[in-house]
């Protein structure tokens, strides 16, 4: 643990700071498209334009993160839910992942603190409602088969586009893409969440906790079958960064190679040794 945090602490606090930009972008919009003492609440009456401008909006927020020197540095995960499914596929080490998980949870409480301290009135509306993510008129079970199946597409995206060499740059953009799709189209069903450490910090302050059980669940859900069925498909994943053609370093690959010296140890004995004994 000790040497986890000693060599990988700047990747830590990568993470909080992107998920916590994330939760001041998702703020801000929220406030711009859907309070009603904005201006662009009453210029654009439409819901399903303003939903459709708040996805384009996070849409970006979202590539700009990952294709930005924290985002190529850090994976851009951004999500307790992506973290433990690239851990499942034995890509993150153990402590990185309780490490990165509990950075993004501190992140997203921390983005969603900031605006309401310099905003608290316009934050705490009832239109704004500190972004949190909640079940539609469908009601909890409706959310949850939408999170499962929306965080299941996200991640298989992710996993094939990463994994295939000439599509590989282009991961950022297309999981943007994915978020501002879902926000325009799933929303109002289960308010698009995909984090578990997104819900939780826009939960917080407003004490939000009867649907927290959906967006724990529903996404790692979704994510992990989607990885079991990439792999039942005999195919490899390479990294757990959405970003790795850059020149910052990386801890999935180095503890991958930690990994592969063992078994590199085992094979140099089983070989040389029958030849020294000679």
């Amino acid at each position: 643990m000790r040497k986890a945090f000693q060599h990988h602490w700047p990747e830590y606090l990568m993470e909080a700071a992107e998920l916590g930009c994330f939760m001041i972008s998702a703020s801000l919009f929220t406030i711009l498209l859907y309070h009603p003492s904005s201006p662009a609440f009453h210029a654009i009456p439409s819901e399903f334009a303003r939903r459709s401008l708040m996805g384009l909006a996070m849409g970006l927020t979202a590539i700009a993160i990952i294709y930005s020197p924290w985002g190529k540095q850090s994976g851009a995960h951004l999500n307790p839910a992506v973290t433990l499914t690239f851990f499942r596929l034995g890509k993150v080490a153990p402590w990185d992942a309780v490490f990165y998980v509990i950075a993004q949870f501190t992140g997203g409480v921390a983005g969603v603190a900031l605006v309401a301290a310099a905003g608290g009135k316009l934050l705490a509306h009832p239109s704004v409602n500190y972004v949190a993510t909640l079940p539609g008129n469908g009601g909890p079970g409706a959310a949850f088969l939408a999170e499962v199946a929306i965080s299941f597409v996200l991640m298989c995206v992710v996993l094939i586009v990463s994994n295939t060499q000439r599509f590989t740059r282009f991961t950022g953009l297309l999981a943007g893409a994915c978020v501002a799709a879902f926000i325009t189209f799933e929303a109002p069903i289960s308010g698009m969440s995909m984090n578990p450490a997104r819900t939780f910090g826009s939960a917080v302050l407003p004490q939000l906790w009867d649907s927290l059980w959906i967006y724990f669940l529903a996404p790692p859900l979704g994510m992990m079958v989607a990885a079991a069925l990439y792999l039942r498909l005999k195919h490899v994943v390479a990294c757990a960064k959405l970003h790795h053609q850059n020149q910052f370093r990386c801890i999935f690959c180095e503890y991958h190679a930690r990994r592969k010296q063992p078994v590199a140890a085992e094979v140099t004995r089983r070989t040389v040794l029958p030849v020294s004994s000679r």
